[in-house]
């Protein structure tokens, strides 16, 4: 089976195909539109992240594509449509960075309550604003969940310690 991976990826992350008996991978990042759409026939896998565009018009010059594996939860960058009706399954890694997001919004939370950024400008700006940067405390304080799946019930938890 040949693989591309199409999209920057951890050397750990490229490794795994590597050491799969059976799998050729090539790992060619940065390709136009144009470029990729003149090799991706040569492919039985395409791994990608966000930055490749799995369109219509690239699935037509697919011609022995089997799946499209995208390492990241979103298939925003992947026409589900037309990869199902060439019979390209499309797959996904949804637990990949779910703690590695809910911990960064729960970052940016304290971040902006404490005031952070405007320390940090400030402080580059050769000034310590001390005043403007009293921000507030979290303790006893509600906060607020739309959307409770596997990052949104994460971050609850994590809030909740």
């Amino acid at each position: 089976m040949k693989v591309l991976i199409s999209d920057k990826m951890d050397e750990a992350g490229i490794d795994i195909f590597r050491n799969q008996e059976g799998i050729d991978v090539d790992v060619k990042t940065g390709l136009s539109p144009e470029e990729l759409k003149k090799i991706i026939g040569e492919y039985d896998a395409l791994a990608i992240r966000s930055s490749t565009k799995v369109t219509a018009d690239l699935l037509e010059s697919a011609a022995n594509l089997k799946v499209v594996a995208r390492a990241g939860i979103g298939l925003d960058n992947v026409d589900i449509d037309a990869a199902t009706k060439k019979g390209v399954a499309v797959m996904n890694t949804p637990g990949g960075n779910t703690i590695t997001t809910a911990e960064h919004a729960i970052a940016m939370m304290m971040s902006l309550t404490r005031n952070i950024p405007r320390g940090t400008a400030s402080l580059k700006a050769g000034r310590w604003d001390k005043k403007l940067l009293q921000g507030r405390e979290l303790f006893n304080k509600t906060l607020g969940v739309v959307g409770f799946g596997n990052i949104g019930s994460i971050a609850a938890g994590l809030a909740k310690g």
